[in-house]
């Protein structure tokens, strides 16, 4: 009879310690931190055929937290409308994707603090588009499941939204006539831009509808692992790493010069 109630307190220990387990543990457990990025969003997350790598902006946060962690990182390839089902199906630890932060969004995840600061603008061919009324009635391509999209039927509910599974796609319809314009965050659609063959004959006029704020994605309610989130992008900014990452894609000597108009915080 002991022995049997000693049986089951134990069991019920190992019963209580893998209820309270989380994604933290898991992935300490693991070795790995598994991360969704894009590929084919320049400068953020782009693969390299050759080395059949995928590097970028997104990626060397990705790698920080990861180290941060003391485990390896792997990352995954995750198109816009993926994002949020793959973080909830468990199939990733962490979005670090573009992902705009927004309230109807923390609905169904949670953000870190902000890592990235931009706005949402418009690639089109040189001279056509002076103010956001020369959009009113146009062709705008951008992508399925994108904060773009829902900021563009907001702003241009006259406009003809064309959307695509990601932006090089939505580009290759602007390079071949199909579109007025292409509208995301600024630096995407220049590391876009500049990957186009013909690329002289567009530009990203100083038109924008919106501000974005990229956030890190983590499951709902899983606090410990955010708070190592926050507490390693935080590090970042405050021992310059982040600064160091920011002008390796985006500094004066990148193919994309931008200026750091933000710094990564509790706000």
């Amino acid at each position: 009879m002991k022995l049997k109630l000693l049986l089951s307190a134990v069991l019920g220990l190992v019963l209580l310690g893998s209820a309270f387990a989380d994604d933290l543990d898991e992935i300490k457990k693991r070795g790995t931190l598994i991360v969704g990025v894009k590929d084919a969003t320049p400068p953020f997350g782009m693969r390299n055929p050759k080395a059949k790598t995928i590097s970028g902006y997104d990626v060397d946060f990705a790698i920080a937290i990861a180290k941060h962690l003391g485990v390896k990182v792997v990352v995954k390839e995750v198109e816009s409308a993926q994002r949020i089902p793959r973080l909830q199906a468990k199939d990733v630890d962490l979005i670090i994707a573009t992902m705009t932060k927004t309230a109807e969004r923390e609905k169904q995840l949670d953000f870190s603090y902000g890592y990235f600061v931009t706005w949402q603008k418009f690639a089109a061919p040189k001279g056509k588009i002076k103010t956001v009324e020369d959009l009113a009635n146009a062709n705008i391509g951008t992508v399925t499941g994108s904060t773009s999209e829902k900021h563009l039927r907001q702003e241009l509910p006259g406009a003809n939204l064309v959307l695509f599974a990601d932006y090089k796609q939505a580009f290759a319809a602007l390079s071949n006539g199909e579109l007025d314009a292409v509208s995301t965050e600024e630096p995407i659609l220049a590391g876009r831009l500049g990957k186009m063959q013909n690329k002289d004959e567009f530009e990203i006029p100083d038109v924008s509808i919106s501000v974005e704020v990229y956030g890190i994605g983590v499951r709902k309610g899983e606090k410990r692992l955010l708070k190592e989130v926050n507490t390693t992008i935080v590090g970042m900014e405050e021992s310059g790493e982040a600064e160091k990452i920011f002008d390796r894609w985006f500094g004066p000597s990148s193919q994309m010069p931008l200026l750091r108009t933000f710094k990564i915080g509790a706000k």
